[in-house]
């Protein structure tokens, strides 16, 4: 070390040595992501300074730290499913948080000043590249998410107890399900053509996949519990409800920077209430009509 150091301060700094070089090989990873060459050389550009920092903060420590695999390999995962844009907007929340660190301790580490400094930067080249395809479309994703949650989990939620048959409530929501699909993006469509959009087929496309690999989940339980279990079938059908809520919510909360709970809940609680009438009107018709099946 190169001068007297607090033991809490050199605890942060093998913290923050640690984070610089798992963040190193994360945005090198990232880079393997990004089209716009312009954006991988900024990306690569990131993480050799988060490397030279690293080897500034070993003249400190005293120590050679190697990459957390698991967390660069979580990264890349994310990548993966959800795009750079995710990951690199938790990203930027990390190089903001490491310059107010920096900037903390710039008495006892001197270069803290100028870690601090580039990782304001790295807030901002990060900021500047944040353009990816598929959140243009997040609209059409929310729309293909939220009707489907609502439509179909309604519809299964009125059959379960009018039917009681999960395998008959599973074949009337795919049929329900594949049809609503094709009539979702076939509306987008024609929306977005009538709006001018260049890219209107994209667009009804990301609709009508989201929208079918929602009815795909919520028809599974009807498919895996036996026949007369139309309640346990139900049960968790609504859970996988909230957990795609919850799941899609979280990372357009992340993605595009907007408030997660308020928009959890608004959307849960719409889902759910529909079922919950849907189940009503099921009972209903089973009972006053005398349908059994």
């Amino acid at each position: 070390m190169e001068k007297n150091i607090s033991k809490e301060t050199l605890k942060l700094l093998l913290e923050m040595q640690q984070n610089e070089v798992t963040e190193h090989a994360v945005y090198l990873n990232l880079a393997k992501f990004v089209k716009k060459e312009d954006d991988k050389k900024v990306l690569i550009r990131i993480a050799k300074e988060e490397y030279a920092h690293s080897k500034i903060l070993e003249k400190y420590t005293n120590k050679k730290l190697k990459p957390q695999k698991f967390k660069v390999l979580k990264f890349f995962i994310l990548s993966f499913i959800f795009g750079y844009t995710f990951v690199i907007k938790i990203m930027e929340g990390g190089e903001k948080d490491a310059e107010y660190i920096y900037s903390k301790i710039v008495e006892e580490v001197p270069d803290a000043k100028k870690i601090a400094f580039e990782e304001d930067e790295h807030e901002k080249s990060l900021i500047d590249i944040l353009d990816e395809e598929r959140l243009k479309y997040v609209g059409s994703m929310v729309l293909g998410l939220s009707d489907a949650l609502v439509e179909i989990s309604g519809t299964l939620a009125g059959l379960s107890f009018a039917l009681q048959n999960n395998r008959l409530v599973a074949l009337s929501g795919i049929i329900t399900g594949i049809s609503a699909t094709l009539s979702m993006a076939s509306s987008e469509y024609l929306s977005a053509k009538a709006d001018g959009d260049k890219n209107a087929f994209k667009s009804s496309s990301y609709t009508g996949i989201m929208y079918l690999i929602t009815v795909t989940l919520l028809i599974l339980p009807y498919l895996i519990y036996p026949n007369n279990h139309y309640l346990y079938a139900l049960i968790t059908m609504l859970c996988v409800v909230v957990f795609i809520i919850f799941f899609f919510t979280y990372y357009i909360s992340v993605a595009k920077s907007l408030p997660f709970k308020k928009r959890f809940l608004e959307m849960a609680g719409i889902s759910l209430t529909v079922a919950g009438i849907s189940f009503l009107v099921g009972l209903l018709v089973k009972q006053f009509l005398g349908i059994d099946i």
